[in-house]
């Protein structure tokens, strides 16, 4: 359950920003104004997709493996473990790269990435007990 609170609070901060992105969003509520130059910035584009696109779809699709983690006919399946497992370090490593980006290319902070990426440190923290679940099944 903390993992799907967890993707929630992802899908509406990745949704906030992804607003932005698009243009739906005058300006961003940050504080400091280092969130519109990260997300004007040419590294908030990866692969021709926004980053902010990127995050609604993982915290997406992280949201909708936990809840189905809940479910019992789910209890004993091991792609569970593993999507969740394997989803919050795929996001760990690419927010830290975006972290990384910001501190030495951009050379400024958006509160919101942080708080991406307080919130995907805490997913891979709340995954592991899935990985002692996935070691314990056969």
């Amino acid at each position: 359950m903390g993992l799907a609170l967890l993707a929630l609070t992802g899908v509406l901060v990745s949704a906030y920003m992804t607003a932005y992105k698009l243009g739906f969003v005058g300006s961003l509520v940050c504080g400091t104004g280092g969130c519109e130059t990260v997300q004007n910035s040419p590294w908030s584009v990866f692969m021709g997709v926004p980053v902010p696109v990127i995050g609604l779809a993982g915290y997406g699709l992280m949201l909708v493996i936990s809840l189905l983690g809940l479910q019992p006919r789910f209890e004993e399946d091991r792609r569970i473990p593993a999507l969740l497992v394997g989803g919050a370090l795929i996001g760990l490593a690419f927010t830290t790269y975006l972290t990384w980006l910001e501190a030495t290319v951009i050379n400024a902070w958006c509160r919101w990435c942080i708080v991406s990426a307080v919130i995907i440190t805490l997913t891979v923290l709340f995954t592991l007990p899935e990985f002692r679940r996935l070691r314990s099944q056969p």
